[in-house]
């Protein structure tokens, strides 16, 4: 790392402040703020290889070609930047030409994914302002304002304010390594401030899931909304019901597994938000005393993982979000005579079912998060055979986590997952003796098995002749 970019991570406010004074934005001033490369701590270090194979390739083809978003924005912020997006003139079809290890995706956006190895660099085409010309197959809107199909062509100045956010707003060309500021990103970053471009209302009109990536933003950056950005949240939450809830899934992987699970939780409880993703959950956590406080031990654990590098997978995630109204529905099946483990069972499809109408769950993630359901009905049953036979499930640390979760929360009184820990780290004289101390079965304790005598039959008339 360079020495000036180690001066800018030790005070990135102070050194934002000198980048723009009074006389860098003059009143009334429409075009972008353009930084040139000695005023301002952005380096080509910073990039991947395979993001400046594509600008360089672009810019050589005589295209114009910038990283835009949250690579550069995370730079001033004095973060290593992890994803880089390109913007250029080019078109998909031009792009594509240039890059044999490319696809165009998408028919509601069409963009490119250049693809280097398991690195995957996204360029999109300027995009311009629609406008009763263009043919539905290029521009569409719904009657709710809702964007069906965004595929308009334009120059920089309309593609930055077509962006969300100011501070996403931010380009860096690659021709002369200046940052050009179209919105006051950089003024906003340096005020920790998260805001609109444009009227936020009509800005969530066109997209409701804007409203998940300002929290997601708030909660990454720990930034603030504008007040005008917060302004219309909690009354146009239920435009998310117009997403397909497949897109939903991946923004609610985006939310909860980004290392920021908890304060993400927090504030899309706080805007409403999270009764338009998980309506059922939310309802049982209104009713349920221990219901919040497990998914806030889950995320916590989430994130701890993820600050660790250590593998996290949605299925648990899924599994706490959704448990507290699998056991609202089981005791209702139980108080109608239905046993434990079918009122389980019917619970569960009952709880997914209608979950799944708001955000899709992939089976590779369902079906374990159901297996995670099923243990907790067979971790208390320590007898015998039975107890090896779930410590060997494949889903058994999950579901032993998931115990300590329900344990912790206040769900169910502590000592089970004491009793589970002390097996796992036992040998075998010591797990014999804690089988004993539940009262293990002999075939389980390593005793010999009592025979049981057997009933002689009858004789028949044929014997007593």
């Amino acid at each position: 790392m360079i020495k000036g970019f180690t001066r800018f991570l030790q005070s990135p406010g102070q050194r934002i402040k000198s980048l723009f004074g009074p006389q860098d934005a003059p009143a009334g001033s429409t075009g972008p703020r353009i930084i040139p490369r000695p005023e301002h701590p952005v380096s080509r270090q910073h990039f991947s290889d395979a993001a400046l194979k594509v600008l360089y390739r672009l810019h050589n083809a005589g295209f114009q070609a910038f990283l835009v978003g949250g690579c550069i924005r995370d730079s001033l912020l004095g973060h290593m930047p992890k994803d880089f997006d390109v913007a250029t003139d080019a078109t998909p079809e031009q792009i594509r030409e240039l890059f044999r290890n490319s696809r165009i995706i998408g028919r509601r956006f069409r963009i490119v994914h250049v693809r280097f190895g398991r690195e995957v660099i996204e360029v999109t085409t300027f995009r311009g302002k629609p406008n009763d010309d263009h043919a539905d197959h290029i521009s569409q809107q719904s009657d709710e304002g809702l964007l069906l199909r965004d595929n308009v062509w334009g120059n920089i100045e309309e593609d930055a304010l077509r962006r969300d956010f100011t501070v996403n707003a931010l380009y860096y060309n690659i021709a002369d390594f200046s940052i050009h500021d179209f919105a006051d990103g950089v003024k906003d970053i340096e005020a920790r401030t998260l805001r609109l471009i444009g009227d936020p209302a009509t800005r969530y009109r066109e997209d409701p899931v804007r409203m998940l990536r300002a929290v997601r933003f708030a909660a990454k950056l720990d930034f603030h909304l504008h007040p005008a950005t917060e302004a219309p949240i909690h009354d146009a939450a239920p435009l998310l019901l117009q997403i397909p809830p497949a897109r939903l899934f991946d923004e609610v992987l985006k939310l909860f597994m980004a290392g920021q699970g908890v304060e993400t939780f927090r504030l899309l409880r706080h805007y409403g938000l999270f009764e338009m993703l998980f309506p059922e959950a939310d309802e049982a956590m209104e009713e349920l005393p221990w219901a919040e406080r497990l998914v806030e031990l889950a995320l916590e654990s989430t994130d701890r993982r993820i600050r660790e590098e250590r593998p996290v997978t949605p299925a648990f995630l899924f599994a706490s979000l959704l448990w507290a109204p699998v056991q609202q529905r089981q005791a209702i099946l139980e108080a109608e005579g239905m046993p434990p483990i079918p009122a389980l069972q019917a619970a569960s499809q009952q709880v997914v079912s209608r979950q799944l109408q708001h955000i899709s769950i992939p089976k590779r993630f369902s079906l374990p998060m159901r297996d995670i359901w099923d243990l907790q009905q067979r971790l208390p049953l320590r007898r015998g055979k039975r107890v090896f036979q779930t410590r060997e499930h494949p889903r058994f640390r999950a579901a032993y986590d998931f115990l300590l979760l329900r344990e912790g929360a206040g769900e169910i009184a502590p000592g089970l997952g004491d009793w589970w820990t002390a097996f796992q780290q036992a040998d075998e004289h010591e797990q014999r003796r804690l089988l004993g101390k539940v009262g293990a079965d002999p075939a389980g304790s390593g005793q010999p098995r009592k025979r049981r005598r057997r009933r002689r039959k009858p004789r028949g008339p044929a014997s007593d002749a």
